[in-house]
């Protein structure tokens, strides 16, 4: 009895004292990238271009309407898609009309599209470049051009489900890049 009585007491204060705080459910949370120093080197690979691009990146060949490479940045798993196209005066309007559709066919799933516009004149690069913001496949489109000649179509695309919270930090680092290659770019 006094076994029981023993048990009874010490079963009845683990009791009181483990119903304490009721559980919490843990956050759902992201794990952190750090990525590196914006650092750039010159590619002139391409024929008719070439521009800046970050150390952090490789290229590789992209078959698809006219000629084209890819911008692989593996570690983050993204790539940009360029798309180069040789123009002349009639087909400008018509190509560039084109990539603004591309880019506003994400506004099904985006919160906001915000263009901003490029140019210069001594370069004779002019281009648009598309943040898109929300859950769109591709979070940045872009276009450069001088408007006569040459056509160059980019666009980001990260090859994992697209959640804007998850992936905001990697598209505005690649972003930087993006602005850096369209400041940079030179027809040849």
């Amino acid at each position: 009895m006094k076994n029981l009585l023993k048990f009874s007491l010490i079963f009845a204060a683990i009791l009181f004292f483990a119903c304490g705080n009721k559980p919490q459910p843990k956050r759902y949370e992201y794990f952190r990238i750090d990525l590196p120093e914006h650092k750039y080197w010159t590619n002139n690979s391409q024929q008719q271009y070439s521009f800046e691009m970050s150390d952090y990146a490789t290229i590789s060949p992209y078959i698809g309407d006219g000629q084209g490479i890819n911008i692989d940045y593996q570690r983050i798993n993204g790539r940009i898609h360029l798309t180069y196209l040789p123009i002349d005066i009639d087909t400008f309007q018509v190509v560039a009309e084109e990539c603004r559709k591309l880019a506003y066919e994400h506004s099904i799933k985006a919160n906001a599209i915000i263009a901003n516009y490029y140019d210069n004149d001594t370069a004779k690069v002019y281009g648009a470049l598309y943040k898109i913001t929300g859950n769109a496949a591709s979070p940045v489109q872009f276009f450069i051009t001088d408007s006569t000649r040459h056509f160059l179509r980019g666009a980001l695309y990260f090859n994992n489900l697209p959640n804007y919270d998850s992936i905001y930090p990697v598209a505005e680092y690649v972003n930087q890049d993006i602005v850096h290659l369209i400041e940079t770019l030179r027809w040849k």
